[in-house]
C-alpha cells in the first residue's frame, strides 16, 4: 500500500516507491494538495505528478530516471539541416515565456509517447500556471510566420530543468524548441535536463536512464544553485550547438 498523504504530511523517503515487479512502478503516494509549495517540495525531491481524470493526485519517482545530459545532445544531420533554415527565415524565433498558456493547452492535447488521453488536466494547468507566474514554470516556443507552431514546458529550480511536455503543429517545431533549451541550459550551467520517462524519441536525441540515486545526488548539486537571472532568448545562444559534434 502506498501512504495517503493529507496537506500537512510530507513525502516519503523516495525509497519506498513502488518497484518494477508491481503494476505503477515508481509510484511514492497519493493525496495531498495540488499546489506550488507542494509542488517546489516534491521537484526538489525528484518526485512529480502524474495521474489522471478521476483519480487522486499520484506522485512518482522513477527509477531509472530519463534524463538528457546537455553535452550530450545529439544534433542530427537532418535537424542541424532544419535549424539552419529555420535561423535563416525570416518570421522564424525562438521564444520564451510569451505564450505559456497556448503551450500548456497544446501539449495537454498531445499526449504522451505510447499513451492515450491526456494527464495534464485543467487543475494541472491552473497550478502551473500559477507556479509560472511566480518564476519556476517557463515555456520554450518555436515561431513560425507569427504563429506558435511548437514547443515545450518545464519547472526550473536552482540549476536544473525538469522537461514537462513539448507539442508540435509543424514539422520537427518540438525538436527545435528543445535544442534551443540545449543552448540556454549550456549558455547557463545546467547541465541536466529531466525528461521523466523513458521515451524512444528522447534516447534518440540523446537522453538515457540513470539510477534514481545518481539523479537524486545531482539534484542535492543544484537546486539550490542561483538560478538564471533572465529567461530570454537571444539568437547568438544558437553558438552553444556548435559544441555539439
Amino acid at each position: 500500500m502506498i501512504p495517503w498523504l493529507d496537506p500537512d504530511t510530507p513525502f516519503p523517503d523516495t525509497a519506498q516507491a513502488l518497484g518494477p515487479d508491481t503494476d505503477a512502478p515508481g509510484l511514492l503516494a497519493a493525496g495531498a494538495d495540488l499546489s506550488p509549495q507542494r509542488l517546489e517540495a516534491a521537484y526538489r525531491r525528484g518526485i512529480f505528478p502524474w495521474f489522471s481524470q478521476g483519480q487522486p493526485v499520484l506522485w512518482w519517482t522513477t527509477d531509472p530516471r530519463m534524463v538528457l545530459p546537455v553535452a550530450e545532445f545529439k544534433l542530427h544531420r537532418s535537424l542541424r539541416k532544419t535549424l539552419a533554415k529555420f535561423q535563416r527565415t525570416p518570421g522564424c524565433e525562438i521564444r520564451i515565456n510569451t505564450a505559456f498558456e497556448q503551450v500548456m493547452a497544446h501539449c495537454a492535447s498531445a499526449p504522451r509517447e505510447g499513451q492515450s488521453g491526456t494527464w495534464i488536466l485543467p487543475d494541472m494547468q491552473a497550478v502551473y500556471g500559477q507556479w509560472h507566474r511566480q518564476g519556476r514554470v517557463h515555456s520554450i516556443e518555436t515561431w513560425m510566420d507569427g504563429q506558435l507552431a511548437g514547443g515545450l514546458y518545464g519547472v526550473s529550480i536552482g540549476r536544473m530543468f525538469y522537461g514537462e511536455s513539448m507539442f508540435a503543429r509543424r514539422t520537427d517545431a518540438s525538436k527545435i524548441a528543445l535544442a534551443a533549451l540545449v543552448c540556454f541550459c549550456r549558455a547557463n550551467d545546467i547541465t541536466l535536463i529531466d525528461c521523466q520517462q523513458q521515451t524512444r524519441h528522447l534516447a534518440s536525441l540523446g537522453a538515457r536512464p540513470i539510477s534514481r540515486g545518481d539523479f537524486e545526488a545531482h539534484l542535492r548539486g543544484v537546486v539550490d544553485l542561483s538560478p538564471p537571472s533572465i529567461w530570454t532568448y537571444d539568437e547568438g545562444l544558437w553558438s552553444q550547438l556548435e559544441r555539439t559534434t
